[in-house]
């Protein structure tokens, strides 16, 4: 619903562009930029309570940095959660149970493996924020044709399909069968 508000999608668009052609050109990753960051805000906040012990002024004012036990249980349940129905999920895969996961796992991999051999994660990050940003505006506009074409598209996949699996798949079905029979 954020593309809805023009002016703040051009203005994030803006500032991502911005953030994007500065690491391109400067030859920054994000990792030393962050460092760097952090760096320079330790200098100062170092030099700053040194300075306010010697000339008798008040410390860097810093908000108190705790984490309460409640906190660290909650979000450790919910990470353990998380990390068992991953560790469940590829259990199945490599134990062959779930053949439809597997193939959906290995052809986001490969999709990832292709893209990411194309461009890097900032490069990739800005892209697809612009295409989250951009789609929906299009599709909203457009749905009637994009609508149409969808399903003449699907159409001709499932036309497709049929004609892989009489060619190909009940070839393969019947060829195990009769090796079964002879066996």
């Amino acid at each position: 619903m954020l593309w809805r508000r023009g002016n703040l999608t051009v203005g994030i668009l803006l500032v991502t562009l911005a953030v994007w052609v500065v690491f391109e050109r400067s030859g920054y990753t994000l990792l030393s930029l962050v460092s760097s960051v952090l760096l320079l805000l330790i200098v100062i906040l170092f030099l700053w309570a040194k300075s306010a012990a010697i000339l008798n002024r008040p410390a860097p004012p810093l908000p108190e940095l705790y984490l309460s036990e409640e906190m660290v249980n909650e979000v450790g349940a919910v990470i353990r959660a998380h990390v068992n129905d991953f560790l469940s999920a590829s259990q199945d895969i490599a134990l062959g149970k779930d053949a439809r996961l597997f193939f959906k796992v290995a052809a986001y991999l490969l999709l990832l493996s292709v893209v990411g051999g194309f461009t890097d994660f900032i490069t990739l990050g800005y892209t697809g924020l612009v295409v989250v940003l951009t789609v929906p505006a299009l599709y909203e506009r457009y749905e009637d044709h994009i609508d149409s074409y969808i399903i003449i598209g699907c159409r001709k996949m499932q036309h497709l399909y049929l004609k892989f699996d009489s060619k190909f798949v009940n070839r393969i079905r019947k060829w195990i069968l009769e090796r079964q029979k002879l066996s």
